[in-house]
C-alpha cells in the first residue's frame, strides 16, 4: 500500500470519527508498515482470505487501496461498464439494490463487485452506501488470481448462488407462475363441470367423468348439491359391488361443501383440509356450478401430504395406532417449509392437523370411558383457536357442557377424560399450558351457562382480578369437538364493544408488551438465564400484535378470530388506520416466518422447538428488517397510547 493510500485511510477513518485530516509527512513511513499490516490482519479474518498464506495474504494487503463513501452515496449502478476491483466492507455497511429493490444488506467483511469483475459484464445490480462506509478496494489482477485458486472457487460459487436466489421472482428472467394459494378459485378451474341428476346411472357419470377428464362429478339436487369422486366409485361401486346401472344418489355425498369463485385458494385449502375433502364445486351468487376445484389445483404434493396424515389421525382405531400417525406431525412442517410454503399458511394447516389429533383422542377416550351424561364442546384456546399454532405452541384449551345436568356428575368425568387426553397431546411432544389454562384444570371445566355468566362479569367489572387477562384469554376461543354451533365463550364477548372502559383497558393490555428496541438501533436480547444473548421472537413480536390486533378486532365486533382477520376487521371498521393495520400485518408475517425458520431448524436437529432465536445467525439484511419491524410496532403503539391519554382527558 503506497503512502497515498495509507493517507487517505487515515483520512477516511478521521472522516467518520468526525476528525479533521492532516497531511502525511516522509516519517509516517512506518504507519504505512503498519496500516498493511492492519489490512492484513483484518482480511485474514474472513472468507476466501483466511485460506491464504502469510505471503499472499501480504501481497494482498499491499495492493489493497481504501476507499470512503458517505451515507446515500452510490458505489457503482447497474448496468453500467464492469467492475474492475473486488471490494470489502471495513466498516458501515452496503445495499445491495435490484431495480430499485433491497436485496440484501452487507456487513464488515462481506465482498461485493466480483461477480461483474470475474465475468467482464455489466453489474447486474447496485451498490449503495447505506451508511458512512469505509471499503477496502483490491485491483482486478490480484482479486482475479485471488478466486481463482481451488480454496476460492467453493466460496465465490456460493456466494453467486446466494446473490441469485435472494433475486425476487418478478425480477428474474423466467418467473414461476402465480402461488394458487393467493389465487381466486376461479382462476384454477381446469375445464368445465360434469352435472348430472339424481336418476343419472353411475355407469354414465363414469363414462362422463373420463371424457371430460374429471376426477368428481357434481349431482344437482335442485335446493343443493351432491357430490360423486374416483373414490366414491372406488369405494362404494366396486368394493360394494353396487350395480353400475343404479343411480347416482345411492353412491353420492350430499350435501356437498361448495365454495363462490372469488374465494382465495389458501381459503379453500384450509376447508379442505379441515373437512377432509378434496374436491368443492365452485358456485356463482346465482347458483350456477361453474366448475370443480381440487386439492391439487391449490398446491403441490408436500401440501397433500397433510391430507394423507390428516386420513391417517381420522381412521385410527386405537391409541397406538394414533401415535404413530402424531409422528407425522413434525416432519410434515418441515417438509411444507422446505417447500417454501408461507409460514402464516403451515401454521393453519398445522393447526388444523392438531385440531383432528385432539379430536380423535377425544374420541378414543370417550370410546374408553364411556359416553358423557351430556352434551360438551371441546375449546381451543390461544394461538389454536387463532389457528397459529406452531410445533412450539403450548396448547391451550377449556370445556363447556350443555343442558341442565347434575355439576357432581358430569364435571368429574370431563376433568378425568380432559387429563387423559392432555396426557397423550403431551406424549407426542404437544405440551397442554404451563400456565395452567388447560381442561385438564377443573376450573376450566364449565356449564355453558357457567362460562357465560362469568364472562358477563368480566365485561361488567372489568379491573376485578385477572380480568382482562381471561377475557383475552377466551376472546380466543374455538370449538374443535363436540357442538359447533358458534363460539360460545368469545361470542358473549360481543357486547363488550358497548363497554368503553373494557375496551381501553384491553388496549392497555395491548401496550404492555413492548417489542425489543433499544438504544444505537439495537435489538435488546435475554442477559441471563438459558437463553441469554437470544431474542424471543415470541414475547417481543408476535405477542404485541397479537395483543394489538385483539383489542381492535373486539372495538370492531370481531371476537373469535385470527390476527390477520381481526386487523383486516379493524381496518374495515375504522378502529385501526388502514396504514397501522398494513403495518401490523407485515410486521406479524415477518415474525412467524423468522420464528417457525428457527423451529424447524431446531426440529431438523432433533432438539425441542423454542423461541428464542440467535440473531447472529441472521443475514444483516434480515437483522435490518427484523429492526425496522419492531420500530414500527413500537410506533403503533405510542400512536394507541397518545389517542387512549387524549380520550382519557
Amino acid at each position: 500500500m503506497g503512502e497515498r493510500a495509507a493517507r487517505r485511510a487515515r483520512d477516511a477513518g478521521r472522516t467518520i470519527d468526525g476528525v479533521a485530516s492532516e497531511p502525511a509527512s516522509p516519517s509516517e513511513q512506518r504507519r504505512v508498515n503498519a496500516a498493511v499490516g492492519e489490512v492484513a490482519s483484518f482480511l485474514s479474518a474472513y472468507p476466501p482470505f483466511d485460506a491464504l498464506e502469510a505471503d499472499d495474504l501480504a501481497r494482498v494487503a499491499e495492493s489493497t487501496e481504501v476507499e470512503f463513501f458517505p451515507a446515500g452515496a452510490t458505489i457503482f449502478s447497474q448496468g453500467t461498464r464492469p467492475i474492475e476491483h473486488l471490494r470489502v466492507v471495513r466498516a458501515g455497511a452496503v445495499e445491495i439494490v435490484l431495480a430499485g429493490r433491497v436485496l440484501d444488506l452487507l456487513g464488515v467483511g462481506e465482498l461485493f463487485g466480483h461477480a461483474s469483475m470475474l465475468s467482464g459484464l455489466p453489474p447486474g445490480f447496485a451498490a449503495r452506501a447505506e451508511e458512512d462506509t469505509l471499503c477496502y478496494r483490491i485491483p482486478e489482477p490480484v482479486a482475479s488470481a485471488l478466486l481463482a485458486r481451488p480454496e476460492s472457487v467453493r466460496f465465490v460459487a456460493r456466494s453467486l448462488l446466494e446473490m441469485h436466489a435472494k433475486a425476487p421472482p418478478a425480477l428474474a428472467p423466467h418467473a414461476p407462475k402465480p402461488d394458487p394459494a393467493n389465487q381466486p378459485v376461479r382462476a384454477l378451474i381446469r375445464g368445465a363441470p360434469v352435472v348430472c341428476t339424481p336418476e343419472t346411472p353411475i355407469r354414465e357419470a363414469a363414462a362422463r367423468m373420463t371424457a371430460a377428464g374429471a376426477t368428481a362429478a357434481v349431482v344437482d339436487l335442485g335446493d343443493s348439491l351432491g357430490i360423486l369422486t374416483d373414490r366414491d366409485l372406488r369405494s362404494r361401486v366396486v368394493a360394494d359391488g353396487l350395480p353400475y346401472d343404479a343411480p347416482m344418489s345411492s353412491a353420492m355425498s350430499a350435501p356437498a361443501y361448495t365454495v363462490g369463485p372469488e374465494a382465495l385458494g389458501s381459503e379453500v385449502l384450509l376447508e379442505m383440509l379441515d373437512r377432509g375433502i378434496r374436491h368443492f364445486p365452485v358456485v356463482t351468487a346465482g347458483r350456477e356450478v361453474i366448475g370443480m376445484v381440487e386439492a391439487v389445483d391449490l398446491h403441490a404434493a408436500e401440501t397433500l401430504s397433510s391430507f394423507n396424515l390428516r386420513g391417517s389421525i381420522s381412521r385410527a382405531t386405537s391409541v397406538e395406532e394414533l401415535t404413530r400417525a402424531a409422528e407425522g406431525l413434525r416432519p410434515a412442517v418441515i417438509a411444507l417449509h422446505e417447500a417454501r410454503v408461507g409460514a402464516l399458511s403451515i401454521e393453519t394447516m398445522y393447526t388444523v392437523l392438531l385440531d383432528a389429533l385432539t379430536r380423535r383422542s377425544i374420541e378414543l377416550a370417550i370410546a374408553a370411558a364411556g359416553p358423557p351424561a351430556a352434551e360438551f364442546s371441546w375449546l381451543a384456546l390461544g394461538s389454536q383457536a387463532r389457528r397459529e399454532a406452531t410445533p412450539g405452541s403450548d396448547l391451550d384449551s377449556a370445556i363447556a357442557w350443555y343442558g341442565d345436568v347434575d355439576e357432581e356428575e358430569i364435571r368429574p368425568y370431563l376433568h378425568e377424560l380432559a387429563t387423559a387426553v392432555a396426557a397423550q397431546l403431551s406424549g407426542w411432544g404437544l405440551p397442554v399450558d404451563s400456565h395452567g389454562a388447560t381442561a385438564s384444570d377443573v376450573v376450566f371445566v364449565r356449564s355453558v351457562d357457567s362460562w357465560q355468566r362469568v364472562a358477563r362479569s368480566w365485561i361488567e367489572r372489568p379491573t376485578q382480578e385477572k380480568a382482562l387477562v381471561l377475557v383475552s384469554l377466551l376472546l380466543d376461543s374455538r370449538p374443535v369437538w363436540g357442538i359447533h354451533q358458534g363460539t360460545p365463550l368469545a361470542d358473549t364477548f360481543r357486547a363488550a364493544r358497548e363497554r368503553p372502559q373494557l375496551v381501553r383497558l384491553l388496549a392497555r393490555l395491548a401496550l404492555s408488551h413492548r417489542p425489543p428496541t433499544g438504544f444505537m438501533r439495537a435489538l435488546v436480547l435475554e442477559h441471563d438465564g438459558q437463553h441469554r444473548g437470544r431474542l424471543d421472537i415470541k414475547l417481543g413480536g408476535l405477542l404485541p400484535v397479537v395483543d394489538l390486533a385483539r383489542w381492535a378486532g373486539i372495538a370492531a365486533g370481531v371476537t373469535s378470530a385470527s390476527t390477520s382477520e381481526r386487523l383486516r376487521a379493524a381496518r374495515d371498521a375504522g378502529t385501526l388506520p388502514a396504514e397501522d393495520a398494513r403495518t401490523l400485518e407485515e410486521a406479524y408475517e415477518l415474525f412467524t416466518e423468522l420464528r417457525l425458520a428457527h423451529q424447524v431448524e431446531q426440529l431438523r436437529d432433533g432438539s425441542e422447538p423454542d423461541n428464542h432465536l440467535d440473531t447472529r445467525e441472521l443475514s444483516a439484511l434480515t437483522r435490518s428488517h427484523l429492526k425496522e419491524a419492531f420500530r414500527a410496532v413500537a410506533s403503533v403503539q405510542k400512536r394507541v397510547a397518545a389517542e387512549l391519554s387524549l380520550a382519557a382527558r
